[in-house]
């Protein structure tokens, strides 16, 4: 018989050989309902979107219903000079961890009415969209707890040790374009040189000032002007600015002021400054009973000793818009030791995969504290 370890990294392995980007997860979808099917959860796939979902248990009974999140789409980066989908986030390692979980719930049969336990596989998650289509889906109407997990980089922390909270900070992207008319090169007073007004959007949003005791920042990351023509004073450019806040709050501070630098901008050079395009992931609102049994959890499965302190980071995830938009919901977000290297989004990533069934371990002990059940060894 294949052990619970061995049927993780096996699935791993497969996932990671089968990467699929944003709401492209078809083969992805198809693979793990048949995984939920196969172990007799009742499963539900949508329409309009990949992604899919699997209960087990008794929904009757009027239990706590726990939820175990996964995401699952890859990234579409360059890897050895091909552009190609790629898991260099870990998403086929979460899939592999939640199934696991349910393995494990099937080893012990007398939790069949003992529990109520919704596994969510869910897309697009480097979109920031996954979670907010999910919700509008419907999925987490029932839910009262939910516990998400992801790998950590080595420098954050270790093989055999994990974080009972990741607190993830606001992210904001913002498209914006200058427009006006060029100009000759020698008659630069009959225009706006619209480089001249991203060189000004640069100075003034590095004279921010927030509270410094709340990590932020703010950058431009795109700027592009002119032709092929170097005697042209282009009056049309775009530009990408990249925001970042450790609450929510921060974030709308932030966002406020960056609006009025670009409206100053535009009133001051008589040109026109506009927003096309903003879309980005709310900080972590994790609740402290959640958090607790993780806490816990981690501690059964590796040691007291083992519990690593939050962990704060200015990285973002879509998790957080579940407990966002629903404020009753308790939630949090395992940070899994793995020695990952070179970095998360590094196109070659790599993690020790002893982790993977540390990880099943822990959310699977979590369900089973949120219920105050023992675990049997069978």
């Amino acid at each position: 018989m294949t052990s619970i370890k061995k049927q993780v990294e096996e699935t791993f392995e497969y996932l990671h050989r089968h990467p699929e980007i944003s709401w492209e997860e078809v083969e992805t979808t198809k693979y793990i309902r048949d995984i939920l099917e196969e172990n007799d959860c009742e499963v539900t796939t949508f329409e309009d979107c990949t992604g899919v979902i699997g209960k087990f248990g008794d929904f009757e009974k009027g239990l706590p219903v726990v939820a175990v999140r996964a995401d699952m789409d890859a990234l579409w980066q360059e890897v050895d000079g091909k552009f190609q989908p790629n898991h260099s986030c870990g998403h086929d390692a979460h899939m592999a961890m939640v199934l696991g979980v349910l393995w494990k719930l099937r080893e012990q049969p007398e939790l069949a009415d003992k529990v109520a336990v919704k596994l969510i596989f869910q897309p697009a998650e480097e979109k920031g969209a996954g979670a907010l289509k999910m919700i509008e889906q419907g999925v987490i109407d029932d839910v009262d707890y939910l516990f998400g997990i992801h790998l950590r980089p080595g420098q954050e922390t270790s093989l055999g040790r994990a974080t009972p909270v990741i607190v993830h900070g606001a992210t904001k992207m913002i498209v914006g374009e200058i427009k006006g008319h060029d100009a000759h090169g020698a008659r630069p007073h009959l225009n706006i040189n619209s480089i001249e007004v991203g060189v000004q959007i640069v100075n003034m949003i590095r004279q921010i000032h927030l509270d410094p005791r709340i990590p932020h920042s703010v950058k431009m990351t795109q700027f592009q002007a002119g032709g092929k023509n170097v005697n042209i004073v282009p009056g049309n450019a775009t530009f990408s600015l990249d925001l970042r806040a450790q609450n929510n709050q921060l974030m709308e501070e932030l966002t406020r002021k960056v609006e009025e630098i670009l409206s100053s901008l535009q009133s001051f050079y008589k040109t026109e400054i506009n927003i096309t395009h903003t879309h980005g992931i709310v900080a972590a609102e994790n609740h402290q009973e959640a958090v607790g049994i993780m806490r816990q959890s981690i501690a059964d499965v590796l040691g007291e000793q083992q519990v690593d302190e939050p962990l704060l980071t200015p990285g973002g995830d879509d998790f957080h818009y579940y407990s966002v938009n629903k404020p009753s919901l308790k939630a949090t977000m395992v940070g899994l030791g793995c020695d990952l290297g070179p970095g998360l989004h590094h196109p070659a990533m790599t993690f020790n995969q002893e982790a993977l069934i540390n990880g099943a371990e822990i959310l699977h002990r979590a369900i089973l504290n949120t219920y105050q059940l023992e675990q049997t060894s069978r």
